[in-house]
């Protein structure tokens, strides 16, 4: 909720007019600034707990793109807490708890975001949101960009997904080719020096009772394709 290196071409650098002004960067807020404590320096835990609701949150504070992340737990938390704290009454206390996880190739960092929210339906929600950092052009890497231009990955990525879904569950799966072959399908993911993983909350791949789905395509099979 991925044996070789990803290497993307670098755009055109144009010099900006020696007189415009260096734009302004809004500060990132801190862990402190955000209620949480670090842990060992590198993780920041956020936790807030009410009659109404409670909330977890962690996330690394050294990930390069660290604006992105931070970002991402600010808009997850107040959307939270905006829903746990309107007025009317709960059957039971609203849950939200975000966990991270770090992956990294040769040339690639990255983190994914998975997170367990309850906040009263018909049953819990999963779902992912992953980062992912170029380390030699510095800069985030979008699903697109890791294959080369002109090329159609996700005809050979879909089968895969499809069987390993099948060893996982013990069943047949059907995906739709509508949503199995839709790039956007795939925005989360992950890579090693050994496979593309690809994360799908509920609902987003198969109907919401599969629940969130994790699935590893190796490298070796889109290695011709790859950026």
């Amino acid at each position: 909720m991925a044996a070789a290196a990803v290497v993307l071409a670098a755009g055109l650098w144009t010099p900006a007019v020696a007189s415009a002004a260096p734009a302004t960067v809004p500060a990132v807020p801190t862990c402190a600034e955000l209620s949480g404590v670090l842990d060992a320096g590198q993780i920041c835990r956020i936790q807030a707990t009410d009659p109404a609701y409670s909330l977890t949150i962690s996330y690394p504070v050294d990930y390069p793109d660290q604006a992105a992340v931070v970002d991402y737990v600010q808009q997850t938390r107040d959307g939270f807490l905006n829903v746990a704290n309107a007025p009317g009454p709960h059957e039971m206390p609203y849950e939200l708890d975000t966990t991270a996880t770090r992956y990294g190739s040769r040339a690639t960092q990255g983190v994914v975001l998975k997170t367990f929210q309850d906040v009263g339906g018909a049953h819990p929600q999963t779902y992912y949101q992953s980062f992912t950092w170029d380390q030699a052009l510095r800069r985030p890497v979008t699903v697109g960009e890791l294959f080369r231009a002109g090329t159609d990955p996700f005809p050979v990525i879909l089968p895969i997904v499809t069987s390993e879904l099948e060893k996982q569950s013990g069943q047949q799966v059907a995906i739709s080719p509508g949503v199995g072959l839709d790039p956007q399908t795939y925005e989360n993911f992950a890579v090693t020096d050994d496979a593309l993983i690809f994360f799908f909350g509920q609902g987003e791949l198969l109907p919401e009772a599969a629940g969130a789905l994790e699935v590893s395509v190796p490298r070796s099979a889109v290695a011709a394709m790859l950026a």
